[in-house]
């Protein structure tokens, strides 16, 4: 039963939001983290808190500058605010940022962690000095890393100590999805879940544990709970949809991303804003409608984002920290993502979008992209000479990619597009053993990547390519297999399941 004193705290924390102009609706999360701030500057604190919880990062950074201006002497405001400079799951971080709030607090390291309170202030402020101190991004995360191991160990009733500790732990997988290091952060996450299950941050982080087929089952409790601890936050009703999109549950990722969609243009009008027409949310939502056949709503969706993309700010980044091969983050980028998704899954080959010419700038893995839909439609149109023009694009504009660790999933993923392109040139040219083969081992080499949440990674998985090429050789065992293991890593997505279906009729007929 929850305390009184809580009750009280939590009413203070409604009545006092009312008046502040972050948000319409305060249903973001029950959070309560015991701080020397001022009652006054309460509020705003734990708003703040509860939307860092939930990626809400601008949302978040405005509440902590509130309680900073409310208490100039709360410590834990500006630690909240700089703990908004770093996006741990996305592998993002404004260092920079960082270091420009923390330098409000205090002129060093040690002013700033003497300016907490209590004991336990000062080791989540001596934590925040690590994350952002001497270092690389890798090196600073695995100190980071330690300092929130030691945070939960101290203090192991404290939730948010096991939130920022599981969210450590993600956020030191540089190198794509770890499983062990992912159930790791699951395990601690689990546990204090299991007392606190209205908890926001626990929740997403589960959430982003679970995110990929093997898991998503595991995921289901923390989705379902999600929506209902915040559903005034886009990103968190969008967030459930990562276990339904990993469990093929096309119905629950549209509805969460409508919802998800709704409330961020509600809010978006009630600050006098444009609502996004690009970006994550949208690009998930439109793939969900193409999966449920819906390509009317689909096409609504992607018209709607080249708008925007073609405006005066289609190429321009939303925060310089953010990845530049990163579709979500730049409009232009968002629409050739959505684009090539909507041409691969409706085969719609032949009319005037598949000739769409965006100005993409620098962009180099959207032009990527955009190259190799261009021979995947040359292909499907029997257009040797555009085939061979686009793959030598897509060669050319590999050289461009930066050689920067973090860009390795993307070395990767355009190795593999090339390498569909040369199987389709192959079979152009009479060689369909040879084509089969250069698709199996492209295959594998996707599948030997980490598993990236949301739609394919690799825009038409190879496994379903090469049973669409062993449908046309006419060998459907063969296509029924590759479709298998398609949908093994991509479970009930609409194309693999046709081809599957067809491939096990023409089985039986033979």
């Amino acid at each position: 039963m929850m305390s009184p004193r809580r009750t009280i705290a939590i009413v203070a924390f409604i009545v006092a939001m009312a008046s502040l102009p972050i948000a319409q609706d305060l249903r973001v999360g029950d959070v309560s983290f015991a701080n020397s701030g001022s009652p006054a500057a309460q509020a705003s604190f734990l708003y703040g808190l509860a939307q860092l919880h939930n990626f809400e990062y601008d949302d978040a950074a405005r509440a902590f500058r509130s309680a900073q201006q409310i208490d100039p002497d709360f410590a834990m405001a500006y630690w909240g605010e700089a703990m908004t400079k770093n996006h741990p799951v996305w592998m993002e971080q404004d260092l920079g940022g960082a270091r420009r709030v923390l330098d409000r607090l205090g002129a060093s390291r040690e002013a700033r962690i003497a300016k907490g309170r209590t004991e336990r202030e000062r080791v989540y402020l001596s934590a925040v000095e690590t994350l952002y101190g001497a270092g690389d991004k890798i090196a600073r995360d695995g100190a980071y890393l330690d300092a929130m191991r030691r945070v939960h160990d101290t203090y192991p009733d404290d939730v948010d100590a096991a939130a920022f500790y599981g969210l450590a732990l993600l956020g030191s997988a540089h190198q794509g999805r770890d499983e062990v290091i992912y159930m790791r952060a699951a395990a601690v996450l689990e546990e204090a879940f299991a007392a606190h299950p209205s908890h926001p941050g626990l929740a997403h982080y589960l959430i982003h544990s679970y995110d990929d087929p093997a898991h998503a089952s595991r995921g289901l409790p923390a989705a379902r709970r999600y929506s209902t601890i915040a559903p005034a936050a886009p990103h968190a009703l969008h967030m459930t949809s990562h276990i339904y999109l990993a469990a093929g549950m096309w119905a629950d990722v549209v509805a969460a991303n409508e919802r998800a969609m709704s409330v961020a243009a509600s809010r978006a009008e009630a600050a006098g804003r444009r609502a996004p027409a690009c970006g994550h949310a949208n690009m998930w939502l439109m793939y969900g409608y193409l999966q449920i056949d819906r390509p009317r709503d689909a096409r609504r969706i992607l018209d709607a984002c080249r708008a925007q993309a073609a405006g005066v700010n289609g190429l321009v980044l939303r925060a310089p920290e953010e990845d530049p091969l990163d579709p979500d983050n730049i409009p232009a980028a968002s629409y050739i993502q959505m684009w090539s998704r909507y041409l691969i899954d409706t085969g719609e080959w032949t009319g005037n979008l598949a000739a769409d010419d965006l100005p993409l700038g620098d962009l180099i893995g959207a032009k990527i992209t955009r190259a190799y839909v261009r021979g995947l439609a040359a292909a499907a149109r029997h257009e040797p000479a555009r085939l061979d023009t686009a793959l030598s694009e897509v060669r050319s504009l590999r050289r461009q990619l930066p050689a920067a660790s973090q860009a390795a999933r993307y070395v990767t993923r355009g190795a593999v597009l090339d390498a569909q392109l040369v199987a389709l040139q192959t079979i152009d040219r009479g060689r369909a053993d040879e084509a089969v083969a250069g698709l199996n081992k492209a295959a594998g080499d996707e599948n030997a990547m980490p598993m990236e949440f949301g739609p394919p990674f690799v825009d038409k998985p190879t496994h379903e390519l090469l049973g669409d090429v062993l449908l046309m050789l006419n060998r459907p065992g063969e296509a029924a297999a590759a479709y298998r293991a398609a949908l093994e890593h991509a479970p009930q997505r609409a194309w693999a399941t046709r081809g599957l279906a067809d491939a096990t009729r023409r089985q039986e007929q033979n």
